[in-house]
C-alpha cells in the first residue's frame, strides 16, 4: 500500500522500519520539527525524523495541520492509507478523510483503557497485570475510534515503562503490518462504553515519592515512572531518582533505611531500591551507587 508515515519518539520507529521491510511504499513521513536537546541545546530531529532520513525518505514536519495549505499537501501524497504512532499533533477531519482508507492510531493499551497521551506509564502505576496494542481506525475523539485488531501481553512483576514500551513497540509494528495485509477481510469494533480510562499526561510534580504509601504503590510508581521523568526522593538536600525497585519483607518508620542495602520501609511493607540516579550522574545499580553515597542503616529518608 502507498503510507504516509507519522510518528516521532522511539516507540513510533519500530513501526516505520517494519511497514517498510513488509514492502510498502512509505510516500512521506511526518515527524514533529527537530527540538533544542542536549547541553548545546541545538536542534535535534526526532527519532522517527533521524531514521527516516537514513532510509532516503521524503520527511515534513509542518507546525500544524489546521491549515489549508499543509492539508492540501497532505492529500496531494494520494495515499491508499496514513499510519499514526505517538505523532503528537491532532489531525484535523479533512487530514483523516484524505487517504482512501483513513488513518490508523497505534495506541499501546487495550482500549477503552488508558486512552490518552501516557498509557504505558498509566497501566504500571496502576497496577494492572495486562496491557496490549490495539490498532485503531482514527476518528476526531481522543483514541475513541473504532479497533481492527488488538493484542494483549501480560505486565511483569518487576517490569518498568521502559522495558514495557520496547516490547509495546515491537508488539505494535507488528500488528499494524498484519493489519494492512488483512485490511480489507477486517471489520472494525466500535468501543464499550464501559471501561473507559483516561491516561492524563505525566506531570513531574507527582513524581516525589511519599513512603507513607503501601510498599506495592511505592514500587509501581518507581517502575511505572522510570525512566522518565523518574520518581524521586530528597537525601541531605539532594534529589535522587529511583529507577528500578522490588518488594521485599520489612516494616519500620515510613522512609528509613532498613539495612545498608537500601531497603526501605514503607506505610505498610518495604522496597528494596535497585537502580539510582544522583542530580548530573549517570544511574548506577544499588552497589555502585553505595561505593559513593552509603545509605547506612537507619537513615531517614
Amino acid at each position: 500500500m502507498r503510507v504516509i508515515f507519522m510518528g516521532t519518539p522511539d516507540f513510533s520507529v519500530s513501526a516505520l522500519d517494519a511497514l517498510h521491510v513488509a514492502g510498502h511504499e512509505i510516500a512521506c513521513v511526518y515527524t514533529q520539527p527537530p527540538r533544542p536537546a542536549g547541553r548545546g541545546k541545538k536542534d535535534r530531529p526526532s527519532p522517527v525524523q533521524a531514521r527516516a532520513e537514513v532510509m532516503g525518505l521524503d520527511v515534513r514536519h509542518p507546525v500544524s495541520l489546521r491549515n489549508a495549505e499543509a492539508q492540501e499537501a497532505f492529500a496531494a501524497l494520494n495515499a491508499d492509507i496514513a499510519v499514526v504512532v505517538a505523532y503528537g499533533l491532532i489531525l484535523p477531519q479533512p487530514v483523516l478523510d484524505a487517504p482512501t482508507h483513513g488513518c490508523l492510531n497505534i495506541h499501546a493499551s487495550l482500549l477503552p483503557r488508558w486512552r490518552g497521551a501516557a498509557p504505558i506509564h498509566r497501566a504500571i502505576m496502576a497496577g494492572d497485570t495486562e496491557t496490549g496494542v490495539c490498532i485503531m481506525q482514527m476518528e476526531a475523539g481522543l483514541d475513541t475510534g473504532p479497533v481492527l485488531m488488538r493484542e494483549a501481553t501480560p505486565i511483569g512483576a518487576t517490569e518498568t515503562t521502559a522495558q514495557l514500551h520496547d516490547r509495546l513497540a515491537g508488539i505494535g509494528a507488528a500488528l499494524v503490518v498484519r493489519t494492512l495485509d488483512q485490511l480489507p477481510a477486517l471489520t472494525a469494533k466500535p468501543q464499550p462504553d464501559v471501561g473507559v480510562t483516561y491516561a492524563t499526561k505525566i506531570d513531574k510534580a507527582e513524581a516525589a515519592i511519599d513512603w507513607t504509601q503501601d510498599a506495592a504503590e511505592v514500587d509501581r510508581k518507581i517502575r511505572g515512572l522510570s525512566p522518565f521523568p523518574g520518581a524521586w526522593f530528597e537525601h541531605d538536600g539532594m534529589r535522587i531518582k529511583v529507577l528500578g525497585s522490588v518488594l521485599v519483607e520489612g516494616a519500620g518508620a515510613a522512609g528509613a533505611t532498613l539495612d545498608d542495602a537500601l531497603t526501605i520501609a514503607c506505610g505498610r511493607g518495604a522496597v528494596r531500591l535497585t537502580r539510582l540516579q544522583r542530580a548530573g550522574k549517570g544511574a548506577q545499580d544499588a552497589e555502585m551507587f553505595l561505593r559513593g553515597m552509603p545509605l547506612s542503616k537507619g537513615t531517614q529518608l
